[in-house]
């Protein structure tokens, strides 16, 4: 066992949901998540190994995050939890629940997939240079609506949302910047390696019968909802839902929609924050 010590956010009182952020990213990149959950119940957002507070220079695997993971679970005593996940803290929440079933009670996968492919056109100077422009404008004035028609939906931020609103780049202003200067060279060397290696390796479906919630941007071109459904179909309890005019980050777009399907999906399915094991 390969276990790193993690910061961990922790919010709210009640049945404990682990909130995973994806790459680049922290646990503080979850707040549209936990500040609505933590009313009604406990949320958990640990900075994954080289991302965040988490940093290191030690390589790393990309299944040693299950080992952090579990650390986190038995440092807060924690037997069973719903987990959410989003792009890649959705694919290492799918491998968590196929290797400890009994540790989750359900899923919530937000842009994300077990065999993660995507449709993103190549890259030119031109995004890279607008691309700095708009984050380094929008961090000095974040949703300026002159630097998001200017600039912003010129760069690469063209292929991540849909929906150029201000509340998105407050969003990618408070949570985003944050996320991008706090990764790690260590986690980027671990996604590359996964991906070089075909990240298609989620086994055991068969151990995930516990209900499901996948959700995914109609326009992602990081992880296609076209992957997103195709996950979906080998998960035995699965609810999923494509939204419109949306893209990767699609929490930031649409939280209010995002946050009361989550609210539904909970409502109908009251065993996965209640005692009784998932069978």
């Amino acid at each position: 066992m390969n276990r790193f010590s993690l910061k961990v956010w922790i919010d709210g009182a009640g049945y404990p949901i682990v909130c995973l952020h994806g790459h680049p990213g922290s646990g503080r990149s979850m707040s549209v998540f936990t500040q609505h959950l933590s009313k009604r119940f406990q949320t958990i957002a640990p900075d994954l190994r080289g991302y965040g507070q988490s940093k290191t220079r030690a390589n790393f695997a990309m299944l040693d995050h299950l080992d952090d993971l579990q650390g986190v679970l038995e440092q807060y005593g924690i037997d069973r939890a719903l987990i959410l996940g989003w792009s890649l803290g959705g694919i290492v929440a799918l491998e968590l629940a196929a290797r400890f079933p009994e540790k989750v009670s359900g899923l919530i996968l937000v842009a994300t997939s077990a065999r993660p492919w995507g449709n993103h056109p190549r890259i030119n100077l031109q995004d890279n240079l607008y691309t700095g422009i708009a984050a380094l404008l929008n961090v000095i004035k974040p949703g300026w609506r002159w630097n998001i028609d200017t600039f912003a939906k010129r760069s690469l931020f063209r292929h991540l949302i849909q929906q150029h609103t201000p509340a998105t780049y407050r969003y990618i202003a408070s949570d985003a910047v944050y996320a991008f200067l706090n990764t790690s060279v260590a986690a980027n060397r671990a996604l590359n390696a996964a991906l070089s290696e075909g990240y298609y390796r989620v086994q055991n479906f068969e151990k995930i019968t516990c209900p499901v919630l996948m959700l995914a941007g109609e326009h992602d071109r990081h992880i296609t909802a076209a992957s997103s459904l195709e996950t979906a179909k080998h998960l035995a309890n699965c609810e999923c839902k494509v939204y419109s005019d949306t893209a990767h980050l699609l929490p930031w777009e649409i939280p209010n929609q995002i946050l009361t399907d989550i609210d539904q999906w909970l409502d109908r399915h009251p065993e996965v924050y209640q005692s009784e094991v998932c069978q």
